[in-house]
């Protein structure tokens, strides 16, 4: 049998996880384009018309482009120079600054602010001048966030630079692109959603015309399942069109939760990640397979190690190489494979063998021979059951298991996830409940369920109070007497009515494209509601202490985060009692009000009068 030695699948490989310069990242694609003669991945990018429209204005604005290593801020900028009529022999000339005149004045583009000389570092006072004063020239400044500041407050310190370098700042922090009275645009690609970035990626490299080099290859659909290529398995299940696109639909969940955990991640490696999902295999060369490795893997009968659920977490690369690969470092956070519950590991051991179980077994497991109940995994498992299996073996079964867990958690149908709790083979278990019931209901309008919000409440009072309470309806605020962060707090403050009563509420709310928990304590616009953002590690806090489970894999960080909301909650309920003039103070007398926990699990105050004599 003979196989195609694919330009695209060897381009596609520069995209993956090997060796390189990232500082030259871009210009060794473009370099691989040009010489390979492969069309570019191309996903639409969100500002290029804007930015684009900005110069070609009678007043243009200069522009700033930050954001975290990887997000394409040296693509916008060369796009935005080729389309203004830049000559791209000078974009590659290798200067730091390069000048374009348009109409009337000039252009100068900085791809990146950290490669200035110490020579060249005067420009920033250019810079400030044409942003506060609007001059002959306009600017467009790429610089990683961090390098963005550094380098303003570091360029000599005229008036301008000064105040610019605090609009910058200014802007950073509020999250806002432009400032009246500045000739200024700031655009942070980190704000730009991966989740959204994604499905174009994967629609871009699943619909790429280089996949016809591999339509005259003998592995491309064998008929024989041992001769099947894994790159164009790879492929078929990326694509989605013979599971509804159930994988492509799990990974945009995972990175969504990603985007509300406050965890970015740019298209970088986004695109390394969708590289590595096709091509990855630990026996290839740089763990990557290319065409010509493919008749060498099939005839080991090890294709199914360069399995794309495998590939998702980086499992083809060393352990070592994949915690530095910040895109598997983040994709296995959320634990998939490690965890499990007592169905789906019943399934996958005993389901061939139990009636009951045999159903599913046959639909998840059987039914995939290419990365599913292989021969191999079968007569592992049958040793693993018989026990007749050296340690070493069984350990080997079991990262099979957890090799299929991963497979299960982006294969299960939607109409069988009420059955299997795809969410418990992950560290955050109400992680589904998160995104569809919380996150996607406010994106849509609607409130969260009022269950939801009912064990929200009930978490948030366990964690303020330290007792074991179960009221839903009322937020109660206590310390101990001394102050609010101890663990346990029987001195009762106040409770807040989580229906509408006299200005007080407690709410989910969408700002800013997050969920946020937010408790209203009056009506008067001087008293503000007080807010806690909902990210995932939170939400599942919260949820797991409501149901009586002990979060042990979590942070001490997310606990005292709850703590710090429960006393700005008391802050903020003296700020009330001070406004509407509430406070009865009695120099004889003291009232303490303690808290109590009934039969029920029913918080109840019972005051205690202290006088003095």
């Amino acid at each position: 049998m003979s196989t195609n030695n694919s330009g695209w699948i060897s381009f596609l490989r520069q995209y993956g996880p090997i060796p390189r310069n990232d500082n030259m990242y871009d210009e060794a694609i473009q370099r691989s384009i040009q010489r390979k003669k492969i069309e570019p991945i191309k996903v639409e990018p969100e500002y290029l018309s804007d930015l684009i429209d900005n110069f070609k204005l009678d007043n243009p604005k200069s522009i700033i482009l930050t954001g975290t290593a990887g997000d394409g801020k040296t693509f916008y900028c060369r796009e935005v120079w080729v389309a203004l009529g830049g000559a791209i022999d000078v974009w590659d000339n290798g200067e730091a600054i390069k000048t374009l005149e348009l109409s009337d004045r000039t252009l100068c583009v900085i791809k990146d602010l950290s490669e200035l000389s110490d020579q060249n570092r005067g420009i920033i006072t250019e810079i400030g001048d044409s942003i506060k004063y609007q001059g002959n020239k306009v600017f467009l400044v790429a610089a990683n966030d961090g390098q963005l500041v550094e380098a303003w407050k570091k360029a000599n310190h005229t008036y301008n630079v000064e105040e610019i370098t605090t609009v910058i700042e200014d802007l950073l922090v509020d999250d806002q692109r432009e400032r009246e009275g500045y000739n200024l645009k700031l655009i942070n690609l980190s704000r730009t959603n991966s989740a959204n970035i994604f499905s174009k990626i994967i629609k871009s490299v699943v619909e790429h015309h280089g996949w016809n080099d591999c339509e005259n290859c003998s592995f491309k659909d064998n008929e024989s399942q041992e001769n099947l290529c894994p790159i164009w398995e790879n492929k078929k299940r990326l694509e989605g069109t013979t599971d509804n696109s159930v994988l492509q639909e799990r990974l945009i969940n995972l990175l969504e939760l990603c985007e509300l955990n406050e965890v970015h991640i740019p298209i970088r490696h986004l695109l390394l990640l969708v590289s590595n999902m096709l091509l990855g295999h630990p026996k290839a060369k740089d763990k990557l397979m290319s065409c010509s490795e493919i008749p060498k893997i099939l005839e080991k009968g090890t294709a199914s190690y360069g399995s794309i659920y495998r590939n998702i977490f980086g499992e083809n690369l060393s352990v070592r190489k994949r915690e530095q690969t910040d895109v598997f470092s983040i994709l296995n956070r959320f634990g998939i494979g490690t965890e499990s519950n007592n169905l789906i590991d019943n399934v996958l051991i005993f389901g061939e063998d139990d009636p009951e179980l045999f159903d599913l077994y046959n639909k998840y497991m059987l039914s995939d021979k290419f990365y599913g109940a292989d021969a191999t995994f079968r007569a592992d498992q049958h040793a693993y059951l018989e026990g007749d299996i050296e340690k070493e073996d069984n350990e080997g079964f079991l990262k099979k298991l957890r090799s299929q867990r991963q497979r299960l958690f982006f294969s299960v149908n939607s109409s069988d996830l009420d059955e299997i709790q795809i969410w418990d083979l992950t560290t955050f278990k109400y992680a589904g409940e998160f995104l569809e019931k919380v996150y996607h209901r406010l994106e849509n309008g609607k409130k969260i369920p009022s269950k939801i919000l009912s064990r929200l409440v009930k978490g948030i009072n366990r964690i303020s109070t330290g007792l074991l309470a179960k009221d839903t309806d009322s937020i109660f605020l206590s310390t101990s007497g001394s102050h609010s962060q101890s663990r346990i707090s029987r001195v009762f403050e106040s409770k807040i009515s989580v229906r509408f009563d006299r200005g007080e509420s407690v709410s989910v709310n969408l700002e800013n494209r997050k969920p946020v928990f937010s408790v209203s304590m009056s009506s008067n616009e001087e008293i503000k509601p007080v807010k806690l953002k909902l990210n995932l590690v939170r939400y599942e806090f919260i949820s797991r202490v409501a149901e009586g489970e002990l979060p042990g894999s979590f942070s001490r960080e997310c606990y005292e985060d709850l703590l710090a909301f429960k006393s700005r909650l008391i802050n903020q309920l003296e700020n009330r009692n001070r406004i509407e003039g509430s406070y009865e103070d009695d120099p004889d007398y003291l009232i303490l009000e303690l808290l109590h926990i009934d039969g029920e699990g029913k918080l109840y105050s019972r005051a205690l009068e202290v006088e003095f004599e």
